[in-house]
């Protein structure tokens, strides 16, 4: 038993490295990623691996299933203020989080997040994991064929369709760029170029952090303002928002808030930054092409 136990736990340590990655994507958070890893070997210990052909499969299923419990819940339970976390610590997310947020790609978590837990899975496992449909079926308790039906409605979310041409996007995509590296990079007459003189800057009452909405007027007001929190834009980046360039800030993937952009002539006109959880939820956010 000592040696079939060993054995288990060798070939769990092989797939350690892609059972991790299949569950950050899914969850979005590497602790909870960690977690349920840890949460699988448990449950494959219990289980063992008698008559098991495909031990990669088998353990990147029961992994699926721990994460598709971990989102239901978390589903349930959004019922957390965001605004203060916002306000207080953005800088709180482990280095390796950051990293592995922008390899995968941080607006595509961001979007992940406005999935219902069986799209999100469905597309995971299927589009980024190349698990067949007829495998992803029973983990969600559907058929193949709304299995794939679940996965194509995703792609249509994650995918998107900007309401602007190519060219416009483009162009809005260069000013929205151009705003972050400027204040990443703190450079105040940077900033100046790209904001509008009397660009309006409002801020909702969650994302304030206090009992009341702000604006803000003019572009060195706001061009200060930027720089005062340089350090949250280190988590920030463009992503389509009810179709146009907008920016998302999610420290490790995680969402906090988004910046919906108006540009005129080159230059930006209005920002508005929302991260009241039910305002969130009726924004349509997609992936930018690279």
């Amino acid at each position: 038993m000592a040696g079939e136990q060993q054995w288990l736990a060798e070939r769990f340590e092989e797939q350690r490295g892609h059972l991790r990655a299949v569950a950050y994507r899914m969850l979005g958070s590497l602790a909870e990623a960690d977690d349920a890893v840890q949460d699988t070997w448990l449950r494959v210990c219990r289980s063992g691996a008698d008559d098991v052909e495909n031990l990669s499969g088998w353990m990147t299923t029961i992994l699926a299933r721990v994460c598709l419990n971990v989102l239901r819940s978390r589903a349930v339970r959004r019922e957390e203020s965001i605004g203060r976390e916002l306000v207080d610590t953005v800088s709180a997310a482990p280095e390796e989080e950051v990293l592995l947020a922008d390899s995968v790609g941080l607006a595509l978590l961001v979007v992940l997040e406005t999935l219902t837990p069986a799209e999100r899975l469905a597309f995971v496992l299927h589009d980024t994991f190349a698990v067949p449909f007829d495998e992803i079926a029973p983990i969600v308790g559907r058929s193949p064929a709304a299995a794939r039906q679940l996965a194509s409605r995703a792609r249509r979310r994650v995918r998107g369709g900007a309401a602007l041409p190519g060219a416009d996007l483009a162009r809005q995509r260069a000013v929205v760029t151009a705003f972050l590296a400027a204040a990443r990079g703190g450079d105040f007459n940077a900033l100046i170029a790209v904001l509008d003189p009397d660009v309006v800057f409002r801020v909702d009452r969650t994302a304030s952090g206090g009992p009341a909405a702000l604006e803000l007027r003019g572009a060195r007001v706001v061009a200060k303002n930027a720089l005062a929190f340089s350090e949250r834009s280190r988590f920030t980046r463009p992503l389509i928002v009810d179709g146009s360039v907008g920016i998302v800030m999610a420290p490790g993937g995680r969402l906090l808030g988004v910046g919906r952009i108006v540009i005129r002539e080159g230059r930006i006109t209005e920002v508005d930054l929302i991260a009241d959880p039910d305002r969130l939820a009726q924004l349509d956010l997609s992936v930018l092409d690279d």
